[in-house]
């Protein structure tokens, strides 16, 4: 189970949350999108929340500000996180737009003030787990969403919140952070998207 548990700090790495929130969200709006919408929102969101910051890394790790795509030093995390918080709002304001995704709207919405909660814990030196703010904030999501479209399936929010706890042992199984700062990236990451599902639930 040692051996495994790493593999899971890059399947849920915080670049790959927004795609299966939007996922997620468009198998519970199956009936109300296209095909070709989905495929278009999907491709908006590969480039601009994967793409995009993946292209970032590699530029700031050839440049010497960034040695791995864990970031495990605040320092190394200020530039990426200004830069999340960009492509986040270029995301709510030109393309998740909330006439249209209300829901993924707001979880994106969400998103941006952890982002932003994330690089003022950074500029005061203070190491919060960005692994478990992106996974508690699609906790929220997946269960804020179960409930406002009646699926009435335990087994996904069940499900997340199993991931929320192997992501936390896997970031203590390698030594990538404290309990603390598991527990302070677990609430920056719900509190923005509790705050948001109040005006969406």
């Amino acid at each position: 189970m040692k051996k495994i548990l790493p593999l899971f700090s890059y399947i849920l790495h915080p670049i790959f949350i927004s795609m299966y929130a939007t996922l997620f969200y468009l198998f519970c709006k199956k009936d109300i999108f296209s095909n070709q919408e989905k495929y278009f929102v999907l491709f908006q969101i590969l480039i601009i929340t994967i793409v995009v910051p993946i292209l970032f890394f590699l530029l700031l790790r050839s440049t010497g500000h960034a040695k791995s795509i864990m970031l495990p030093e605040t320092s190394q995390r200020k530039i990426p996180l200004i830069l999340q918080c960009f492509l986040y709002i270029l995301l709510v304001k030109r393309s998740i737009v909330v006439v249209r995704y209300p829901e993924l709207h707001f979880f994106f919405l969400g998103a941006l003030f952890t982002t932003i909660l994330a690089l003022v814990c950074s500029l005061f030196k203070i190491k919060a787990s960005l692994h478990m703010a992106a996974i508690s904030g699609l906790a929220i999501f997946v269960i804020g969403l179960n409930i406002h479209t009646q699926l009435h399936n335990p087994y996904w929010p069940a499900f997340l919140i199993l991931m929320t706890g192997i992501v936390a042992s896997s970031r203590l199984e390698m030594n990538a952070h404290t309990p603390k700062e598991l527990v302070i990236g677990f609430f920056i990451g719900i509190f923005p998207q509790l705050l948001f599902l109040y005006l969406w639930l």
